[in-house]
């Protein structure tokens, strides 16, 4: 630490770190714009001016920028000398000449950073009395507004979205005195994280398209902590809610896992939860039922036979677990096809067993060397793409660090570094948006990518398996790749389940592996396809198949399904078949879709704004969601439902718990790998009363002014300490229980500065979340000797393999409005050769048979498909259920014959 005096009194700092930075920690309030913790310095706003002296005798100093001055041990500053308090009050002056002054219009007012320094600089009134500069807005597409008046050209939209995240089609545009910040011309921005522009614009030029929508001012949102269930990464974020919708979500900071930021999926896909296929009540053979008829139904059903669930990735491990007690763990089933479960079976043995060690997001960030092996992660995992971004810069930083350039002052760092990147190699089926900072790419065969990965391996540890057969030039990549993850000090793996490849998740391990045992101990990381695969794999399940033969012989059982479309998981038939040979069928879900239509008993579960519960993301971090408002119809927790109708059956798991503390209480006791589960969040009782509602909130009796103008009482959360008012009692709340950031004079998202122990850094109190998975430290693992024989192209046979978007891809997003007018149509990709071969062009309807099911897709080429592999995209219809990979043939449709003239 060093040792400073800001206006005299002694203070210990950071002394790799600028004076911004140091007086944000320390709590002072000084003014910035251009400055951002993950963006770093470039002095462009020139609003953080203090006074610097040289010793205890200069009284005159000199004014200086504090974001662009390192905290050197001995400065002397003063924040509050009238000079710099001047120019300070000067600079705001200027950058308001322009400004519209349009707060009560703009959807930024309330909580936007402008506002918060503009009254801590003293500036209240307006003294510019000529023509304002104007600009005409672009559309932007259907998740982000644009209104360029509001601009004071601080150049942190720009830095972010060219510098940070690697989209180039946002730009600063300047003519003489005029500065535009914008695309070439109209049109959706094409960078899958353009939705921070909201939060990292301090101004109200890009604000959030889909709360438009449903506009309401930030301090008249009801807010609770939660987490993105749109992937496995586990990000942090805060929803908030207005007259019983969900009106935005926004970025939680938790440092370990998404930082400052979420990928657009994450921000903006919460609109399915007001989808027009919202389940609100409960349905009985089609027809809506009341809650009591529901629970006496259920109750009913579950006493005549033998009950068996089904669980769910997506569901929360409270709901899965409760279903599970209900049914008793050996009636109990995986929610995914028997492939998908053995995949991640082996992840969890791997990582388990195996001496790598899964990396949180902020660990991947600090990787100085990664190798990519069969995954798309821009668009599986978003934001550990958007971390990679940042892993590339490592190594070159060492020419920062030789010139003695602080990595905070971020221009000059990239001018010494100019076009650098650190070794990337990404092996994967196709091509990614991250192949353009790789320094090496492969595209093949799911075994071929899996031959790549041992030969890594056997370059690294010669102990490991060799790859007989390999192609001079892959011999040659294998040897690059292994000798420069040998020459990093925090080398990074990375791999996951997309391929679909037992092979490609055992070769990221071996290669990990390797470089443990040569003493270059690896981070492994695998990606998980949805939000609680990894916390659904480690209650063990019985495979999805065993389902089908329990039900078959049991004509008065009840099969009961938690919150998934089973014809996502299979082909339709035998779902189909499953579905009918089930005496009755119980469905649990958030939206109508093909399961739910074949149930008898329809549910309407809680979705993640609207219940309590606990997901483990692809790391193995346990983290807890919390509901944002009570509904006013019948839905509720699914584990809440579970828990009613076992009560409803007079059940003994009926009586277990009667509240998410017990329902957690009793999943540590009963599966050990849970054991810490109660201690994700604090309990009802050991912490005071939250607050939802921040104290501006306003209007709660008008709002119910058509039923009462008496103020309601408040509802009752008998599952947290978070209360559905604005009471919080005297204590601070802990870091998992913030419902939102907020602090005295700083009412936008940047008001987390003052919750983190130093700017940047983690919260006070510790990040969310609690890690279940940790590497074995004996030496009992052993290197995999099966290693597949290289791909081999079969006449008019295709490899269909699944192509993975940001948009689409996922259940939930889909139903999003924003989202999904970004998503593609169905599709079969082809090589253009091969097409050209096969007589197809692009946009052609071919038939595609795969599985013994046909469909009818259209044609997209793709050149960087390998020869002898086709690609259809994930998730979307018609083909949702086909398990992936198989092998398919085309066929042209033949053209309707012409009818001649009667």
């Amino acid at each position: 630490m060093a040792t400073i005096y800001i206006d005299g009194k002694l203070r210990q700092v950071n002394p790799k770190q600028n004076l911004l930075h140091a007086c944000l920690s320390l709590g002072y309030d000084l003014p910035y714009f251009c400055w951002h913790p993950a963006l770093g310095s470039v002095g462009a706003c020139r609003q953080c001016a203090v006074k610097q002296f040289r010793n205890e005798q200069d009284t005159a100093g000199k004014l200086v920028m504090a974001c662009m001055t390192p905290a050197a041990e001995g400065t002397r500053i003063s924040i509050a000398d009238p000079e710099a308090v001047a120019f300070r009050a000067g600079v705001i002056q200027g950058l308001m000449q322009n400004h519209p002054h349009d707060c009560p219009v703009c959807d930024e007012g309330g909580e936007c950073h402008l506002q918060d320094m503009t009254v801590m600089t003293g500036h209240r009134s307006r003294v510019y009395s000529f023509g304002k500069r104007t600009f005409r807005n672009q559309y932007l597409g259907p998740l982000v507004n644009h209104e360029m008046n509001r601009c004071i050209q601080c150049q942190r939209c720009v830095r972010f979205y060219r510098e940070y995240a690697g989209g180039d089609d946002l730009n600063a545009f300047h003519l003489r005195d005029t500065v535009y910040f914008g695309r070439h011309e109209d049109g959706v921005l094409e960078n899958e994280f353009s939705g921070n522009l909201v939060e990292i614009c301090p101004t109200g030029v890009f604000t959030d398209a889909t709360l438009k929508h449903h506009y309401t001012r930030k301090w008249d949102l009801q807010m609770a902590p939660s987490i993105c269930v749109h992937c496995g990464l586990g990000c942090n974020t805060t929803v908030g809610e207005r007259y019983g919708t969900l009106r935005r979500t926004v970025n939680r900071y938790n440092h370990e896992v998404n930082g400052y930021f979420l990928c657009d999926r994450g921000r903006f896909g919460y609109e399915f939860v007001e989808s027009d296929q919202r389940i609100r009540h409960p349905l009985l053979n089609g027809k809506a039922a009341t809650k009591s008829e529901a629970l006496e139904r259920f109750g009913a059903i579950l006493r005549e036979g033998k009950a068996f669930g089904i669980g769910s990735p997506r569901a929360s491990l409270e709901g899965n677990f409760a279903l599970r007690t209900l049914v008793g763990p050996d009636r109990f089933f995986a929610g995914t096809s028997d492939h998908e479960l053995q995949l991640l079976s082996t992840i969890l043995r791997i990582l388990r067993e195996g001496p790598a060690r899964s990396p949180s997001l902020l660990e991947m960030e600090h990787s100085d060397v990664v190798f990519v092996l069969g995954e798309d992660v821009t668009n599986v995992a978003p934001i550990m793409a958007l971390r990679l971004r940042q892993a590339v810069r490592q190594a070159p930083m060492q020419i920062a660090e030789k010139l003695h350039i602080p990595e905070w002052l971020d221009h000059s760092v990239r001018e010494a570094v100019q076009n650098e990147k650190g070794p990337l190699y990404i092996a994967s089926a196709y091509a990614t948006k991250l192949d353009d900072i790789a320094r090496g790419t492969y595209r093949a065969a799911p075994d071929d990518l899996a031959r790549l990965g041992f030969a890594v391996a056997h370059a690294i540890d010669p102990d490991a398996p060799v790859v007989e057969g390999l192609l001079p030039d892959l011999e040659k990549m294998a040897s690059e790749i292994a000798s420069a993850l040998l020459g990093g000090q925090h080398p990074l793996v990375v791999s996951g389940t997309s391929c679909g490849s037992q092979s490609v998740i055992e070769a990221a391990a071996q290669v990990a592996w390797a470089l443990c045992k040569v003493g270059r101990p690896a981070a492994l990381s695998f990606t998980a396809p949805e939000s609680n695969s990894f916390g659904l794999a480690l209650m063990a399940p019985r495979p999805l198949s065993e389902a089908v033969s329990a039900i078959k012989g049991e004509p008065t059982s009840t099969l009961v399904v938690l919150e998934n479309d089973l014809f996502r998981r299979g082909p339709a038939d035998v779902v189909s078949s499953l579905l009918k040979d089930a005496g009755h069928l119980v469905v649990l879900d958030h939206l109508d879709n093909a399961t739910t239509e074949a149930a008898e008993l329809v549910l309407p579960a809680g979705t993640y704004a609207e219940s309590d519960g606990t997901i483990v993301n692809n790391e193995g971090r346990a983290q807890r969601h919390f509901q944002v408002f009570d509904p006013s119809t019948d839905v509720q927790e699914s584990w809440r439902w579970l828990h009613e109708g076992a009560i409803a059956a007079d059940s003994e798991s009926g009586a277990q718990w009667q509240n998410l503390d017990g329902l957690t209480a009793a999943m540590a006791a009963e599966i050990p790998v849970f054991a810490s589960i109660p201690r994700v969040a604090p309990s009802r009782k050991a912490s005071g009363k939250i607050a939802r509602e921040p104290n501006r909130y306003s209007g709660r009796t008008a709002m119910l002014a058509n039923i009462s103008v008496h103020e309601p009482k408040p509802p009752d959360d008998p599952d947290s300490a978070l209360a559905f008012s604005m009471e919080s009692g005297p204590e601070s709340a802990p870091p998992s229980l913030i419902p939102f950031f907020w602090a005295p004079g700083w009412n936008s998202i940047q008001s987390v500065n003052k919750f983190q122990t130093e700017v940047g850094g983690p919260l006070r109190g510790g990040d969310p979340g609690i890690r279940l998975i940790e590497p074995s430290l004996e030496r009992s693992w052993k290197y995999c000797s099966t290693i597949p024989a290289a791909f081999q192209r079969q006449p008019d046979v295709w490899m269909l393999i699944p192509m993975f978007h940001i948009f689409g891809s996922e259940e939930l997003s889909l139903h999003a409005q924003g989202i999904g007018q970004l998503s593609p149509h169905p599709y079969v990709a082809l090589n253009p050769v091969e097409a050209s071969q096969s007589g197809v062009n692009a946009g052609e309807r071919i038939k595609v048979s795969v599985e013994g099911s046909l469909f009818e897709l259209e044609v997209a080429l793709r050149a960087d498909l390998p020869r002898g592999v086709a690609g259809l995209p994930a998730g979307l219809s018609p083909a949702k259920g086909i398990l992936l990979p198989a092998f398919c043939r085309l066929a042209p449709i033949p053209a309707e014959p012409s009818r001649g003239a009667p």
